[in-house]
């Protein structure tokens, strides 16, 4: 560990493991699923946190009606009755030297006979806790909050203020941090502590869904070879998909985990009426990943493109061509600028906190990243745990991960902070 400042030492040393280990349990036994009721839940207890540790608070409720129509509002795939937005802020003046972000809220859990138990309720073995949204991410909200506790408890003072975004809808879009964000609260630089398994993380691809109609010919079962199968048809179109998807792969070296990047993922299917019956309708909706870089204008032509050229090809379907739309969440990609401070300060950080210098990588899913990075907030992702476990029955996070990821976040924001740590 490199030599620190007195007042460097004393953050780090403020930094409580068994503070953070009760809040993680505290948070991942709050089911908060996108758009149901425990989604607010666990924003009250966030801010109850944050105004517990002395920050000065904003606790607001979301307009939805403005979230529905505004032209850059990020989309929802879940319907709202409410949603609440949470910053505290701690220290100093003026704008905040340092954001710490991140989402309160998870993905549903799936098929709860996969799971090795509740879901929601949190199971801390050899050191690791495992429930929904453990890793992705109330492991790195919780290690933000503790972060802002160790910087608060240390008795340092800021010049510049610390704050953290606790906000919800992450993962249908993007909801919270644009809200957060029109509210009017900004900063000169901000880590998300997404999961990044010891890496950096400066860039993030978008993501976008998609409705695929495929209109067939209906026809009686016992008669097959007088209709004409949606379903067949889709079958064909999904082959000529994974050809296009195949082209669009590039920065692959940059990204872990996947050697799809930009992946084209079919997440559902709903084709026919009866199973006697040649299907005559099917509609598929999916997930289309948007390059580093790519406008989102670009990325829609282009399948939109992919899809009418497989089309006029086809027998069927150049008189029938398969309708196209967008609905739901809009992902862009978003980057930390090149040259920016940031990284070689979270590196810094990391080694400093007792780790080896992390490498520089890209997250292959849309991230909030990119809604900071466009209002003009340097911005990069730095969290524990492992994306790969994100979403499914195995998710979990090590608590040594999350201690560590808040003593890197600590001492960021000192160094952020202050003129002189």
């Amino acid at each position: 560990m490199a030599d620190l400042t007195d007042a460097e030492a004393r953050v780090l040393d403020a930094v409580d493991e068994a503070w953070a280990l009760d809040r993680l349990r505290e948070l991942v036994a709050v089911p908060s699923v996108g758009g149901t009721p425990a989604e607010s839940e666990a924003q009250h207890l966030v801010a109850g946190w944050l105004t517990d540790l002395g920050a000065d608070t904003d606790v607001w409720a979301i307009d939805l009606a403005a979230a529905a129509t505004a032209a850059d509002a990020p989309g929802q795939e879940v319907v709202r009755e409410e949603a609440w937005g949470v910053v505290g802020t701690l220290g100093g003046d003026g704008e905040p030297g340092l954001v710490l972000c991140g989402h309160s809220d998870v993905v549903p859990p799936g098929d709860r006979q996969l799971w090795p138990g509740d879901p929601f309720t949190p199971r801390l073995a050899d050191g690791v806790l495992h429930g929904r949204g453990t890793c992705d991410m109330k492991g790195g909200l919780v290690a933000a909050v503790a972060a802002a506790r160790a910087v608060a408890a240390s008795g340092v003072p800021l010049t510049r203020p610390l704050a953290v975004h606790s906000v919800v809808g992450e993962e249908d879009g993007g909801l919270g941090a644009w809200a957060t964000l029109q509210r009017g609260h900004r900063g000169a630089a901000c880590v998300v502590p997404e999961p990044t398994a010891g890496s950096v993380m400066t860039a993030n691809a978008g993501a976008l869904t998609f409705r695929l109609t495929v209109t067939g010919l209906a026809a009686h079962g016992a008669m097959r070879d007088q209709g004409v199968s949606a379903v067949e048809l889709f079958g064909e179109l999904h082959t000529a998909l994974r050809a296009f998807e195949a082209t669009r792969q590039c920065y692959v070296e940059r990204f872990t985990g996947t050697a799809l990047p930009y992946g084209l993922s079919i997440g559902t299917v709903q084709a026919g009426d009866w199973s006697s019956s040649v299907p005559d309708r099917l509609v598929a909706e999916g997930r289309y990943g948007v390059q580093v870089d790519e406008p989102v204008e670009t990325a829609r032509e282009l399948l939109e493109a992919a899809v009418a050229g497989f089309c006029a090809g086809h027998p069927w379907l150049a008189q029938h061509p398969v309708r196209v739309e967008w609905v739901g969440g809009s992902f862009a990609s978003g980057r930390l600028p090149q040259g920016s401070p940031l990284l070689p300060a979270v590196a810094r950080a990391v080694v400093d906190a007792g780790r080896p210098r992390p490498a520089e990588r890209y997250v292959p899913a849309g991230t909030d990243l990119r809604l900071y990075a466009a209002a003009g907030v340097p911005t990069l992702h730095y969290g524990p745990g492992d994306l790969a476990l994100a979403h499914g029955p195995r998710e979990q996070v090590p608590l040594d991960d999350v201690v560590h990821v808040a003593r890197v976040l600590a001492l960021t924001a000192l160094r952020q902070c202050t003129v002189e740590a």
